[in-house]
């Protein structure tokens, strides 16, 4: 079976938050991105950064625990360098590379990690949130075809997209609808993960429900978070139903019958299904456990 790493509920955790970070240790969603950027203010960056070391020096890593991933500041200021060695050194999972508009600054930050020793196993999360990123999105997504460049998801980031260009987020994010589409399929093409953008109001549990679903229809992997009150929300959303779940076991049993064993396709209850669609199931199925 393909390895599967799921993704549908990732919470960001600020760094400078000690609280914050304390409480992170009892959550459970998929993946935690600790944040060095954005939500820390420039005064607290180094602060932030030591708070995130010691944390991870106190934690010891399971399998349940969630993945573990850095949101970096942009290489581009005089705090990125830094944040990168420290996600080397900690080993996490991945950085989240802000901004990310060019395949040459996934390169530049890939190489760099090889600089620093960082494992073969530490991944590039690139964030898509400005226009020339959205228009270099399938130049970008190609960078997953080479192992050495390292990149394993995109992240949509619908705020700065909605600052940047101005467009309103408002009546189902229909304005923004066809640029997180294209996203997608950049993401598809180039073989990886993508996840939906926050969204803001914590409190909003049914708008942000709705919001999880359309997520869901439209393709998204899983959700980024603001807040644990919404991980159970976005978990279920992208996990698979019994139904689901079903149809994967009896497409998977299919070819699994000896005479199956060298066909392309076969009939299975009445439809059509092809060697791609084991893929299609065995993700379905991880989701589901």
């Amino acid at each position: 079976m393909t390895l599967y790493q799921p993704r549908r509920a990732v919470l960001y955790v600020p760094a400078s938050h000690q609280k914050a970070l304390a409480k992170s240790t009892q959550l459970q969603p998929d993946a935690i991105i600790y944040d060095l950027e954005d939500s820390v203010a420039e005064q607290m960056k180094h602060e932030a950064r030591d708070n995130l070391r010691a944390h991870f020096q106190e934690q010891h890593q399971t399998e349940q625990s969630p993945l573990k991933a850095i949101r970096i500041n942009s290489l581009a200021t005089q705090w990125g360098e830094d944040d990168l060695k420290l996600a080397a050194e900690l080993k996490t999972e991945a950085i989240v590379l802000p901004k990310t508009e060019t395949p040459q600054q996934v390169i530049d930050a890939a190489r760099k990690l090889d600089d620093y020793d960082a494992p073969e196993t530490l991944g590039i999360w690139a964030m898509i949130e400005t226009p020339r990123g959205i228009l270099n999105a399938d130049e970008i997504a190609r960078l997953a075809q080479k192992s050495a460049a390292r990149l394993k998801c995109f992240i949509v980031g619908t705020n700065d997209i909605a600052l940047s260009t101005g467009v309103k987020t408002t009546n189902h994010r229909s304005a923004l609808l066809p640029w997180m589409m294209q996203i997608i399929l950049a993401a598809r093409a180039g073989g990886i993960d993508v996840l939906d953008g926050v969204y803001n109001n914590f409190q909003d549990q049914e708008g942000f429900k709705a919001e999880c679903e359309q997520g869901a229809m439209l393709g998204f992997d899983g959700k980024t978070l603001i807040h644990p009150s919404q991980i159970e929300t976005a978990l279920n959303s992208y996990s698979s139903t019994a139904e689901e779940a079903a149809w994967a076991n009896q497409v998977i049993a299919a070819f699994n019958l000896p005479e199956n064993a060298a066909k392309g396709a076969i009939s299975l209850n009445g439809s059509m299904v092809e060697q791609l669609h084991i893929r299609q199931a065995e993700r379905v199925l991880a989701r589901a456990r």
